[in-house]
């Protein structure tokens, strides 16, 4: 397990990647492709931005990233807007001015963690939620909603709500998550509009 973290580690650096959680949304993005040139992103729970510049590489000039965290996030690309805030201080209606639609909503959104399996699972849950919110109400039709949230008593409720919403929702473990992690993803295809 440490020679994965390792090596994920020194890769990003390589690569100049501020972390390695890139690989997880470049792994989903390499089997599924839903990033493409030329869409509009939005990126919760941004910071230190190595979704953010990966995203930024694959639409192009002719795309725009949103990136919001806590933190502010500076100088990724030109095509990136970055915008310092907490998600739950934000609303969907912010965002209109700066783009009226977007294609993909990411969130790799987490609490600071605690040490409880329990309160960090439903701090996970209430971060993903907010997030799907935000998806329902900034997407176009058809768009993409791709999601960390911690496994637990919750879990299985929050992907009823994106089946809700979405025409298929998808649960992705990626390889370069350690093994011993409670994070999982959700990849969520075709916004329905209205919302079942």
């Amino acid at each position: 397990m440490r020679k994965t973290q390792d090596y994920y580690f020194k890769r990003a650096k390589k690569e100049g990647f501020p972390a390695r959680s890139v690989y997880k949304l470049e792994e989903a993005q390499k089997k599924y492709g839903f990033l493409r040139p030329g869409q509009s992103v939005l990126d919760l729970g941004a910071y230190p931005g190595s979704w953010t510049k990966y995203v930024a590489r694959l639409v192009g000039p002719d795309g725009l990233v949103v990136a919001i965290d806590i933190q502010r996030l500076r100088g990724v690309a030109d095509n990136v807007y970055s915008l310092q805030g907490d998600i739950y201080d934000l609303e969907p209606s912010d965002l209109m001015k700066i783009s009226p639609v977007f294609d993909v909503v990411l969130s790799d959104m987490a609490p600071k963690t605690t040490g409880r399996r329990d309160v960090d699972h439903f701090r996970s849950i209430a971060l993903a939620e907010r997030a799907l919110s935000f998806a329902r109400e900034v997407l176009r039709p058809g768009g993409i909603f791709f999601c960390k949230a911690f496994q637990g008593g919750d879990f299985p409720c929050f992907q009823d709500k994106c089946r809700s919403s979405f025409k298929s929702v998808r649960v992705i473990k990626p390889k370069s998550s350690r093994p011993e992690s409670v994070e999982i993803f959700l990849l969520c295809k075709g916004k329905i509009f209205p919302p079942a």
